[in-house]
């Protein structure tokens, strides 16, 4: 038996297939490499028990063709999907991208799951699928749901073809709503972004927004644990949790002070006009961890405790790239 992980070579599935590896699973892994990397995967390539192959999971025939013939010689016993577009502004520019990258990797992994008899789905979700609610606790059973972003918003559908499916052939299902992930290998997102403009201009760094938007962090060692606790400890039949730490996150303010202090000390700040980075952008939520934590589970770091790892582990990250 197998466990079929999408989107192999991203950021947080290149972690989840370590932790997998670790315990003694059999993985094997589809991406298009569009957004991940083979560099993610470098140390999973050299382990036994894990198989890759570049697939494009939103042509449907071909993913056929790929998933068919692993399923056929392990048995697939369930689906991780974590095939996405993560690019936020990308899809603003271009809603194909998510469309296609995030709605419709989706739907194919859903169809070929019925074709093939296969169960059981994790799927990542994200904290987008809420909308902005301004200060409002955000809990799963929060709505309406109403995205500012294409990615949120083909998010919600997926979600919405996951519990479709679940009438028909899925046995559970289980949908992670992330906050912001962080750590490495990074691919994207703030801390990044900041850690090469310092790399590239190392007197300045220019942020976009005033600094003032608040957000929950998780680094990416504490999603894979929660995701693995929820899999292992929840008998809902479509278990979805918000996945977090029990904190009120920290500013871009607080983000971008650690990112100079650890690539480029002394450097300028210089901050834009309004609370928003991007059309899409959230600029706060609060999210609600209570279900996460009545289940047991609680995160090692809270969102400054992330932040401060994540800059120092991305700064190296870059240093050596």
């Amino acid at each position: 038996m197998s466990i079929f992980v999408t989107g192999v070579a991203g950021f947080v599935a290149a972690n989840l297939v370590e932790r997998l590896l670790a315990r003694g699973d059999r993985v094997v892994g589809f991406d298009n490499l569009c957004r991940g990397s083979m560099g993610n995967i470098a140390t999973a390539l050299r382990h036994p028990s894990f198989s890759f192959e570049k697939v494009d999971l939103a042509d449907l025939a071909a993913y056929r063709r790929g998933l068919s013939h692993v399923h056929a010689s392990s048995p697939v016993s369930e689906v991780w999907h974590l095939a996405a577009n993560s690019d936020i502004p990308a899809g603003i520019a271009d809603a194909n991208i998510d469309l296609r990258d995030t709605l419709m990797t989706t739907f194919n992994t859903v169809e070929l799951m019925k074709e093939l008899k296969i169960g059981k789905l994790a799927f990542a979700s994200s904290s987008a699928v809420y909308g902005d609610h301004g200060d409002r606790l955000l809990a799963e059973d929060s709505g309406p749901l109403f995205p500012i972003s294409n990615y949120g918003a083909m998010k919600l559908a997926s979600e919405g073809v996951i519990s479709a499916a679940l009438e028909s052939h899925l046995e559970r299902a289980y949908i992670f709503r992330f906050p912001n992930v962080i750590g490495v290998p990074a691919t994207h997102g703030a801390i990044y972004d900041f850690v090469h403009k310092l790399r590239a201009s190392p007197k300045r760094l220019d942020v976009l927004g005033d600094g003032s938007q608040r957000k929950s962090y998780l680094h990416v060692d504490d999603l894979v644990d929660a995701m693995l606790f929820i899999r292992a400890n929840t008998a809902e039949r479509l278990a979805c949790f918000n996945v977090g730490a029990a904190d009120e996150g920290v500013t871009v303010r607080f983000i971008a002070e650690q990112a100079v202090a650890a690539a480029s000390p002394g450097a300028s700040i210089q901050y834009g006009r309004g609370n928003k980075g991007w059309v899409g952008d959230v600029p706060k939520f609060a999210y609600s961890v209570a279900k996460l934590k009545a289940l047991g589970w609680r995160p090692r770091l809270d969102s400054a405790q992330a932040v401060r790892k994540a800059v120092k582990q991305i700064a190296a990250q870059v240093s050596h790239a």
